[in-house]
Parts: structure tokens; sequence; C-alpha cells
């Protein structure tokens, strides 16, 4: 896992058209969004993909997410899955899966993975929470699970663990050290592309 501490990296992506981002209550759409655009608000990254069961099991609380805390944190989904592997992954399918649950952020594509690997993501869904300095840089705070609901299993799902991490963020406290790695698909990497440190 990304020790904690670590700086959030250099990007600049492509958005899904269609995904946007609320700013006092209205839809703003970019075409691009870059890591230099980021306002002084916690980031929450959110390694995500259409398809994925363990994502699909998430969708709705996502959704809830997104409305509880989009003034307070900027919020942005990640598709890094490769398309080569898993076209069912594309723009298309991602723009509908935000528009049925109306998620109010945007899906950037992270088409040469090169986000995932640099945050060394894991599968989808993957969590990382970043918190801004007093220097301008967002430094890493929690990376680990949503909450431990899976698909299969009787636990509700509420977000509690990544919640807890908010709140505490938003507080400027410290979120809890032991951090439960999330759990899903593995990230589909181009074929003979896979990082090192991978399976």
């Amino acid at each position: 896992m990304l020790p904690l501490g670590t700086a959030l990296p250099k990007f600049d992506l492509a958005v899904v058209p269609g995904t946007y981002l609320k700013v006092d209550g209205k839809k703003v759409y970019f075409d691009r969004f870059s890591s230099d655009a980021l306002l002084e608000k916690p980031l929450l990254l959110m390694f995500l993909c259409a398809h994925c069961p363990f994502v699909k099991h998430l969708e709705e609380e996502l959704a809830r997410l997104g409305q509880d805390y989009a003034d307070r944190v900027q919020i942005l989904a990640i598709a890094s899955n490769s398309l080569i592997s898993h076209p069912q992954d594309g723009s298309e399918n991602l723009a509908a899966q935000a528009k049925k649950f109306s998620w109010s952020f945007p899906y950037l594509l992270d088409v040469d993975q090169s986000l995932a690997k640099s945050m060394k993501a894991a599968c989808t869904p993957d969590f990382f929470l970043f918190s801004p300095s007093s220097g301008g840089k967002q430094f890493l705070q929690y990376r680990g699970q949503l909450d431990s609901s899976r698909p299969g299993n009787t636990i509700p799902v509420n977000g509690c663990d990544l919640r807890r991490a908010l709140d505490c963020v938003l507080n400027a406290q410290v979120p809890p050290i032991h951090q439960i790695p999330s759990i899903g698909c593995n990230i589909k990497w181009h074929p003979g592309e896979e990082p090192s440190w991978f399976g």
C-alpha cells in the first residue's frame, strides 16, 4: 500500500463526457481535469469501473458520499482498467453508470494507467484520501476500504470506514492509522504492462 504521508502525484486526465462536478449546486463540465486545478479542499480519489460486482455493490453509497461531502471535499472517480482487455469499461458505460446513480463528481480516464501505478492502486474499488497542507500540496491520509460490506455478506453498505477518515480530515484530525485495504476485482492492466508489485 502507498505509505501514508505520500504527496499527491501530478496528473492531467480526460473526463468521461457527460460526467460533471457540482459547484455551488450547479453542474460544471470539464474536458480535462488536472491536479493543478484542485481547490484547497481534501481530495478523494476513487478507482472505479463499470463492470466490477464489488463496485456495483457500492454504487448507491458512492452517490450518497457525493451528496454528503461535495461542498467540503473534492471527489474524483478514476477509471484505469485496460480497454484492450475490458472494453466494457469504456466511456459510454462509465457515463451511463454515473448518470444512473446521479454521481455528482467527474469520472477521469487514466488511459495509460500512470495514475493507478503511481498510487499503487490494486483493485476496483480503491480509495485514497488526501488533505491539503499550508504549502499547497496534498498528502495521503487514508487508503483503504469504504466499509466491511461485500457482495454476498450481510453487512450493510454505509461507508463507515471512509466516512470516519473524511470526518477526521475535515476536523483537522489524523485518521486512525489502522486502515483495512479495500477488496475488489484487481485493476485490469494492459497486457504485458502489469506493475512489478502486482500479483
